[in-house]
């Protein structure tokens, strides 16, 4: 396997990591952490200006027409820069452009691509409710009832990225409900601004810039057209798109990673105790050698799974490994972080206490680990364990 990048892949790299290092620096981004629950249309706009949201919508419809592995090398810059801006950026493209793209028809892709390609559209998707996200089958109770040309939506979401600030909102709902659960589910467009339809913001512990919502469907019609795919056929659908997702999520997860041991690796070198700098001592070597080779594996594996996706290959199995994968390693590198700044460590001054915030939230989003675990176990034929 080739792990070069191309001319134009490197090309994009370091356009995107000069437009973080200008754009995202650590005075913004801690004053975003502490200030916004969402990016500010400023910022959005550079990124938009830079065809950011346009990556992987195709060229007919006003995108670049490029793959994971590219859209990969961009996510990494911004994660590793703010895993806020990261997820709040790559909502869009990865809930509007890549449903709409491979499962829209030709009005459905005229009307929003263009516009999720120019920045113009802000999207979110309702999948996760209140009595489950893992469970989705055994927990998901939104319907959206057929009622001429129109479906009426009734029910809840809970913990969705960006619903404050969303145009659209891509729903999965129950609209069989005679049937196996997941043979009677469907994907909706949902206008945001649709009448009925309520949003609220969830204080968190973490990844501040990126608000996290709960939604309510009080009968909320949809128009019949805004069905996306096949009815009562969604759950196979999104498939399609939770599997990049663990894609997309496992490179946040790297993000946190990278920006934990960067600073900590910094600060080992400027501190000194007993005459001579921390990082001399072999505790904190061993701490920030066990986190680049974290890192490391994380990295390859990620995008290893980028690159089976563009080439039509299964990558279920590796995308939910990669995603425990970069999990852990930017558990290990915000926890050894924490231990190298000491008492600094906790205090706000530095930035170790938002990697250790920052963290705890890909630990279970958008699958937690132990289900991911049961998930690869199956996978070797063994039988389910819930």
């Amino acid at each position: 396997m080739d792990f070069k990048f191309t001319e134009e892949q490197e090309l994009l790299r370091d356009n995107i990591r000069e437009f973080c290092e200008k754009e995202l620096t650590a005075e913004y981004v801690r004053w975003l952490d502490e200030n916004c629950n969402f990016p500010p249309d400023d910022l959005v706009k550079k990124l938009a200006d830079m065809d950011f949201f346009g990556l992987t919508v195709p060229e007919e419809h006003g995108g670049q027409g490029m793959g994971m592995v590219d859209f990969c090398i961009v996510s990494e810059e911004l994660a590793t820069a703010s895993v806020a801006v990261a997820i709040s950026m790559g909502l869009s493209p990865a809930f509007g452009a890549r449903p709409i793209s491979e499962l829209g028809n030709d009005d459905q892709k005229a009307k929003h691509l263009p516009r999720i390609a120019s920045g113009e559209e802000k999207w979110c998707m309702a999948l996760t409710e209140p009595a489950g996200g893992t469970d989705i089958l055994g927990a998901i109770s939104t319907t959206a009832e057929k009622d001429g040309d129109s479906y009426v939506v009734n029910g809840a979401k809970m913990f969705i990225s960006g619903a404050h600030v969303a145009d659209y909102i891509l729903l999965i709902a129950i609209t069989d409900k005679d049937v196996k659960r997941s043979k009677g589910l469907s994907i909706l467009i949902v206008d945001a601004k649709s009448p009925g339809v309520t949003i609220n913001l969830v204080e968190k512990v973490g990844i501040h810039a990126c608000g996290t919502c709960e939604i309510f469907f009080d009968d909320v019609r949809v128009p019949a057209e805004n069905l996306l795919g096949t009815e009562n056929m969604g759950w196979y659908h999104i498939l399609g798109t939770l599997n990049p997702e663990r894609i997309g999520t496992s490179m946040l997860s790297l993000g946190i990673a990278k920006a934990a041991f960067r600073d900590a690796l910094a600060y080992s070198k400027e501190r000194t105790a007993f005459g001579k700098p921390i990082g001399q001592f072999q505790i904190i070597q061993h701490y920030l050698a066990e986190t680049a080779i974290e890192i490391e594996n994380a990295r390859n594996l990620i995008y290893k799974c980028a690159w089976l996706c563009d080439n039509k290959e299964r990558y279920d199995v590796e995308a939910t490994m990669a995603k425990i994968v970069a999990c852990r390693a930017s558990e290990k590198a915000a926890l050894y972080g924490m231990e190298i700044f000491g008492g600094y460590g906790f205090t706000m001054e530095y930035d170790a206490q938002r990697h250790f915030r920052d963290y705890k939230q890909m630990m279970f989003s958008p699958i937690s680990d132990e289900m991911s675990m049961n998930y690869i176990a199956q996978s070797y034929g063994l039988p389910k364990s819930y």
